[in-house]
């Protein structure tokens, strides 16, 4: 008898499943900030969705989330802001702003946060 080439054959199913976790945090500039300022603003000073105040900002899952700040409603690039996770004294919203900019008393900043948890389910049949 010749030789001949063995090989499984299988049929498999991958189901990928993306659950986000969306979380805003409101704030209201209680003072105008000048350009070429930087300002720290405090975890313990934000509203969350249901108008209570926050006692911690959540941490961001690394290569699963993404964070955005908004100034009067525009998101800010990247450089604008920092985002520090954790509960009051530890956690907070540097916002560096720039040369030509200000942000006036009242202004409303908000931060989202984006956690992704992906589930990955895979079924395989044997077949020949």
């Amino acid at each position: 008898m010749g030789l001949k080439i063995i090989k499984p054959v299988f049929e498999a199913e991958s189901k990928i499943t993306l659950s986000p976790s969306v979380t805003h945090f409101f704030y209201e500039l209680e003072q105008s900030i000048p350009e070429e300022t930087m300002v720290k603003i405090d975890v313990a000073k934000f509203l969350d969705d249901t108008g209570t105040a926050v006692e911690s900002f959540p941490s961001l899952k690394l290569n699963n989330s993404y964070l955005n700040v908004y100034i009067n409603g525009v998101v800010q690039m990247e450089d604008n802001f920092a985002y520090t996770a954790g509960e009051n004294g530890i956690g907070n919203l540097l916002i560096t702003v720039p040369e030509g900019s200000d942000i006036v008393k009242g202004t409303p900043i908000i931060i989202e946060v984006i956690n992704f948890d992906p589930t990955h389910n895979t079924s395989s049949d044997e077949t020949e």
